[in-house]
């Protein structure tokens, strides 16, 4: 298939976790800060999305308005799935998201999150034709998804719609042969079908940036001055038909790190492949919660349970054995930002069917509420 994409680089900007200040709100300043040391790398791929909150209008004061229009590339997001009871309101998220960046046009338009109970959204509403129409109209110059789901599902998609010119799927080493995730499986697939791929969450949600001791002694050892998300980053990029990896950078210094990983990156050798592989199989002798801190469960919570951040400090006490450490997490991470905790979850089963990464959220909080002694 042709490279819609061109030459964009290996790192693209995710834009679902910037920064933010005391006040909860993103710092723009910060962010500008990032896009200037993005571009300036010569990188020039910006993921947004209508359902990350804040983010299309601190893209459009952080980018839009301070670059010329044909100096990058911007993609969004529509979320068919997300509180949508007929086609209108599934369709004007479009107009939602051109007001808030002011991009005029958005270089790459993907249906969001397809997958397991979301897909069928997507075909009741028709926003297959409502895409299309949008690119004959030029007001998007380049079609495709994003999924969390089997590889059987996706390989389904993809014939059904042939029209998709990318697909952003789950990829990093944690999950290349997870049963559920199955990222190996859905790269194929994609690769199959000829479709570019865009990787999303290659460091997991951050959990492979800090990996539990025995894998990071073993990227330690093999070289001590690389960190382990940088080798997470390298992982991914190394894969055929991977056109760039998002990175939903937080700060200056990831942004920093990030740049200095994947500028000029060409290919692992074998012996960097050997070592992954190693830290995969070490990696999967814990039983952590496999959380990427997506949030979508939250989105659908009746009770407003801080779900991610009881799982990050659950996976804390896992990994670190640091009961204090968890505690605090938990703290910060629910009660601190406003959430119930976990001991108020009423099993309504709303958080599993939108969780991308198939996790039985409801077991996984009573596990939590014994482990971190919630009352």
């Amino acid at each position: 298939m042709e490279n819609v994409f061109g030459d964009i680089g290996k790192l693209g900007f995710g834009l679902m976790r910037l920064p933010t200040g005391e006040d909860g709100k993103i710092d723009i300043e910060q962010t500008k800060t990032m896009v200037d040391l993005f571009m300036d790398a010569g990188f020039n791929y910006f993921d947004t999305a209508w359902a990350y909150a804040g983010s299309e209008d601190a893209i459009r004061q952080a980018l839009v308005e301070r670059y010329p229009r044909e100096s990058y590339r911007l993609a969004t997001k529509n979320a068919a799935w997300i509180n949508c009871a007929t086609r209108e309101e599934a369709v004007s998220q479009f107009d939602v998201s051109l007001r808030q960046t002011g991009a005029g046009y958005f270089d790459f338009y993907l249906l969001h999150n397809l997958g397991e109970g979301r897909t069928h959204f997507f075909d009741d509403y028709d926003m297959w034709s409502f895409v299309r129409d949008l690119k004959e109209q030029g007001k998007v110059r380049h079609i495709g998804f994003s999924a969390h789901c089997s590889a059987d599902e996706l390989d389904q998609i993809l014939t059904a719609h042939p029209e998709a010119e990318f697909v952003q799927l789950q990829i990093n080493y944690a999950d290349w042969e997870s049963p559920s995730v199955q990222s190996r499986r859905c790269y194929e697939v994609a690769r199959k079908h000829g479709k570019p791929v865009i990787v999303m969450e290659p460091v997991k949600g951050g959990m492979l940036a800090t990996p539990p001791e025995e894998v990071r002694q073993l990227f330690e050892k093999a070289e001590p001055e690389s960190t382990p998300a940088s080798w997470a980053f390298r992982f991914a990029a190394d894969l055929d038909g991977v056109v760039t990896v998002l990175s939903g950078m937080s700060n200056v210094p990831q942004m920093e790190e990030n740049i200095g990983v994947l500028k000029g990156f060409d290919h692992l050798t074998d012996e960097q492949k050997a070592v992954i592989r190693d830290a995969t199989e070490a990696l999967g002798r814990y039983p952590v919660i496999p959380c990427t801190s997506c949030d979508y469960c939250a989105k659908v919570c009746p009770r407003n349970i801080g779900i991610s951040g009881t799982f990050t400090a659950d996976n804390y006490l896992t990994l670190y054995g640091n009961m204090a450490m968890a505690l605090n997490q938990e703290n910060w991470l629910v009660a601190m930002h406003g959430k119930a905790r976990a001991d108020e979850c009423i099993k309504c089963g709303k958080c599993e069917d939108a969780c991308p990464q198939h996790i039985a959220i409801t077991d996984m909080l009573d596990k939590c509420v014994s482990d971190l002694g919630i009352q």
